[in-house]
């Protein structure tokens, strides 16, 4: 009798061992209120892809419209990559100084802007100084929207939520060639206007819809708002365990002690 639990060569399972197999193979739900929140920031890296995308098409008519040469299409196509680089290099300054929430709205600010410059150029000189504003723009979307994600992301789904500003950039390419495709039947001076000024009404939403996102946590607890961040950590992680382990190790970081938990 002693070894009935072993007969045939079966191994029993106690209730115990039952429940911890379930909880290790158990998922956790992917975090709704993290989820919509690094999808509204990774849309305005949207803007770059639209860039990129558009102007493939745009050339053709810009060419024809304002006279330029192969050079000058050369330089206009290729240095929205420098813009951006400068942009990113300098949204990480901004970002630590004004926050990321802020650093992705002013970039819908910027590209808005930039697009606007684009869209009512009358001159070469005139669209290469929107092309300079919007690649500004367009790095520190690229920057805020990377580093955003990033901060708020539970661990079980950070992979995920930071390849998000990739799709987005390629859904921007995809919806360039649609504005291409959209406005190529209009008059020439008209046409690649439309496609470049198109780009401004997608910051005139995201500039209202990025003041609904939470700022980073890692950022609040930089200015000492533990309060806040810590708030934002419980909305955003999958557990209150992983929102208490996350906020010491960002106060551990920033050199805040431990025993502190207010502002």
């Amino acid at each position: 009798m002693a070894g009935s639990g072993h007969e045939n060569g079966a191994v029993s399972i106690r209730p115990a061992d039952n429940l911890a197999v379930f909880e290790v193979s158990k998922k956790p739900k992917k975090n709704k209120f993290a989820l919509g929140c690094a999808m509204l920031a990774s849309l305005t890296s949207m803007l770059l892809g639209y860039d990129i995308g558009v102007m493939s098409g745009a050339i053709i008519f810009i060419k024809k419209d304002l006279k330029i040469s192969d050079f000058q299409i050369e330089i206009l196509v290729g240095v929205l990559n420098l813009y951006c680089l400068v942009g990113s290099i300098v949204a990480g300054n901004i970002a630590d100084w004004i926050g990321r929430r802020y650093t992705i709205l002013l970039a819908n600010v910027i590209i808005f802007v930039g697009s606007l410059f684009m869209g009512f150029s009358v001159n070469y000189a005139f669209l290469m100084v929107g092309r300079f504003i919007a690649g500004i723009g367009v790095g520190f979307a690229i920057m805020g929207a990377v580093l955003y994600n990033a901060e708020i992301s539970p661990a079980s789904s950070r992979g995920f939520l930071t390849s998000f500003p990739e799709v987005c950039i390629n859904v921007g390419i995809l919806l360039g060639y649609v504005s291409n495709y959209a406005f190529s039947k209009l008059p020439t001076r008209i046409g690649w206007r439309l496609m470049l000024g198109a780009g401004a009404t997608p910051s005139i939403f995201l500039v209202f819809a990025v003041l609904l996102m939470p700022e980073s946590p890692r950022w609040l607890v930089m200015q000492g708002k533990l309060g806040e961040a810590k708030v934002v950590l419980e909305k955003t992680l999958d557990t209150k365990e992983e929102a208490q382990l996350r906020l010491n190790d960002i106060k551990e970081a920033a050199g805040i002690p431990q025993d502190s938990t207010g502002d």
